[in-house]
């Protein structure tokens, strides 16, 4: 049964058709950056491209951690560690960032690791046909070791009320570091979620 429109279908329809007016054709790559919110902004974007006709496939920077004894290598409630340590750029890059990029028959995962059960994943390799998108969740997705690796990225704001100190803290590393809101294609207030809307880089 087709579900009728609503305010968040309808804003991921419109962000997809500018999307698609920029990357038409090959590989394309849209991260949905933030530290709240991203699982479900970026599940919408994807239904919408699929709705468009493209072939979407989904990952999230959360099935790509590193082993608890990496993470918290400066303790578990270090702004620091949750920053710099808890997630494996490298691998991201090596089986799904690089792979999906290269496009023909290479093959890419779109998981490394299961950090609940803190164990490597089995994930089975995907192809993707010349013309596909790859929608990425995830916060600090715009840090040195990705930047340059997506074609477009969505950057959320919310009030952050009621974020756990490690992640606020981490979040403020990341905005001292990389500016994700001067970065971004597209800054996306979230702040209701059922109606995101555009905000600007220079608003306050």
């Amino acid at each position: 049964m087709v579900q009728p429109p609503t305010p968040e279908s309808d804003f991921a329809d419109a962000l997809v058709g500018e999307i698609r007016h920029n990357y038409r054709r090959g590989r394309v790559i849209v991260g949905v950056d933030g530290v709240e919110g991203t699982a479900r902004f970026a599940d919408s974007l994807a239904e919408a491209f699929r709705r468009d006709g493209v072939d979407t496939f989904r990952a999230s920077l959360d099935d790509f951690q590193r082993p608890r004894v990496e993470r918290e290598l400066r303790g578990a409630d270090s702004a620091a560690g949750y920053y710099f340590d808890r997630y494996d750029d490298s691998t991201l890059k090596r089986v799904l960032v690089e792979p999906f990029r290269l496009g023909g028959s290479a093959g890419f995962q779109t998981a490394s690791f299961d950090a609940e059960r803190d164990t490597a994943r089995e994930s089975r390799w995907l192809t993707a046909p010349a013309d596909a998108v790859l929608v990425l969740d995830g916060p600090f997705l715009q840090r040195p070791g990705l930047r340059g690796q997506l074609n477009f990225t969505a950057y959320l704001e919310t009030r952050r009320f009621g974020l756990p100190e490690v992640v606020a803290g981490a979040d403020e590393l990341y905005q001292a570091e990389a500016g994700p809101r001067f970065g971004a294609s597209a800054i996306i207030d979230v702040n209701d979620p059922e109606r995101p809307r555009r905000s600007f880089a220079d608003s306050c």
